[in-house]
């Protein structure tokens, strides 16, 4: 039994940035995980190697593409699909081999399996129990699943499935038009496969700002995804190599049938506490069986805190990162604090789309007054060299303070060029000084200072 200053359980991206955060501040730190490596979902079966898989496909598009026209004469790439994967994995170890060396170097130590709460202030691994003053929960998530449908990850698959198929189906059905399966659905598309995407309700990527919600979903029709809106999946049937997926349209009730060689499962993920003992320590817990914390991350039970998945807010691999780094400080007795208004979203595809802060909807609804700045990567010089002009730059700005609310980005790079905008809210920018800072050109980022610039008199370039 060692005793502990703190114990985090889950080495996710919260989960290991908080050990390390910890460790920084002097404190002496355990991270519970019982994965043979560590990075959590994240970084073996969800962020990097998904990004892997679209990196590898979005070079086969170019190539198929637009090599030609760039003077880049020769016959298209093949896929061989087993390097392809093997790609995948030396990525995933990459990654997970350099957060077992932040550990190594931060002196925080890996209590390897799965851990469960006896009583406040003990976390049991195994068959030994460790003392700990402070418990810190980062158990992360798993995929929801959906009455009537059976995975099995070979034919009916989630998330973690699909990034290891035994060969590219030929029809792939994808349940759920959110993050996860617009984006594992653009990598088989452009692989070969013919996809069709089943959404509940008549919109995809819920929440999102609807003029790019409707620019985003024409995108992903011209490369190939087809979309069946409005439909509520009734069941699915597979045998070893084939499914049927059964689904109802919501307007009028009528039946319909799908023929996959395999489907995704994409309808979210819920939080993951299984075996944690938190019934028995009388854990407050919300209504959709997240944990309740306060605004210091802490449960109603005194030294244990929860960050991450497993509590409320969007299920995002850099905001539970901010948790953790917030948690540790809290626990060391100094202040940690997270802008939850200044979080942005991102969505891998090609072309990319990023957003941060209120939607125009969410201003209409708010009866707030305020102007839209808006510039097409169509007058971005960069942007046309890359055959990357599809999208804009769309920000939102209070009508009399000319203070920036919220951006939406759809086009190359956005996840990137999102930050700069993050960055100018979190000190409280207006779009005059988004539009008077000096942007480098030729890049994509001009498109961000463009559509400030639409926010005022007008843009330069369009």
């Amino acid at each position: 039994m060692a005793n502990y200053d703190v114990i985090i359980i889950g080495s996710g991206p919260g989960g290991y940035v908080c050990a390390i955060r910890c460790a920084q501040l002097g404190l002496k730190v355990a991270c519970v995980e019982g994965r043979d490596t560590l990075g959590g979902t994240c970084l073996n079966v969800g962020c990097i190697p998904s990004k892997a898989l679209l990196h590898a496909s979005h070079m086969l598009h170019e190539a198929e593409h637009n090599f030609a026209e760039m003077g880049l004469k020769g016959k298209s790439p093949s896929v061989d699909w087993k390097q392809m994967l093997a790609y995948k994995e030396n990525t995933i170890g990459q990654n997970t081999s350099g957060i077992e060396f932040l550990f190594k170097k931060n002196k925080v130590d890996w209590l390897k399996g799965w851990g469960s709460i006896p009583e406040a202030g003990k976390v049991k691994v195994g068959d030994e129990v460790h003392e700990a003053k402070n418990i810190i929960i980062a158990s992360g998530s798993e995929p929801a699943s959906l009455p009537g449908v059976e995975v099995d990850e070979k034919v009916v698959v989630t998330s973690t499935g699909a990034l290891e198929l035994g060969k590219v189906p030929k029809k792939l059905v994808v349940i759920g038009a959110g993050v996860i399966g617009l984006e594992l659905g653009s990598v088989y598309a452009r692989l070969g496969a013919e996809v069709t995407v089943v959404e509940f309700l008549d919109v995809i990527t819920p929440g999102m700002d609807a003029e790019v919600q409707k620019g985003f979903q024409k995108t992903l029709k011209k490369q190939g995804l087809t979309f069946i809106m409005g439909a509520a999946v009734q069941k699915t049937e597979a045998t070893k190599t084939k499914a049927k997926v059964h689904y109802k349209l919501r307007k009028d009730d009528s039946d319909h049938v799908l023929d996959a060689d395999v489907v995704l499962v994409a309808t979210g993920r819920k939080p993951y506490t299984e075996g944690l003992g938190l019934d028995t320590l009388g854990v407050k817990m919300t209504d959709r069986g997240q944990i309740a914390v306060n605004g210091k991350w802490e449960t109603n039970v005194p030294g244990i805190y929860a960050i991450g998945d497993v509590i409320e807010g969007p299920m995002l691999a850099h905001k539970a990162e901010d948790e953790g780094m917030a948690a540790a400080e809290q626990v060391a007795g100094k202040h940690g604090h997270v802008n939850y208004g200044v979080i942005p979203g991102v969505i891998y595809t090609h072309p990319e789309v990023a957003n941060v802060g209120a939607t125009e909807e969410m201003l209409k609804d708010q009866g707030r007054t305020y102007k839209v700045g808006k510039f097409s990567f169509m007058g971005n010089g960069r942007a046309k060299a890359n055959f990357a002009a599809d999208g804009f730059v769309k920000i939102l700005a209070d009508k009399e303070t000319d203070r920036i609310l919220g951006a939406h980005i759809i086009g190359p790079a956005a996840g990137d060029l999102i930050h700069e905008i993050c960055v100018a809210m979190e000190f409280g920018a207006s779009a005059e000084d988004l539009a008077m800072t000096c942007h480098a050109h030729p890049t994509y980022s001009e498109a961000v200072r463009e559509a400030a610039l639409a926010c005022g008199d007008g843009p330069i370039h369009m």
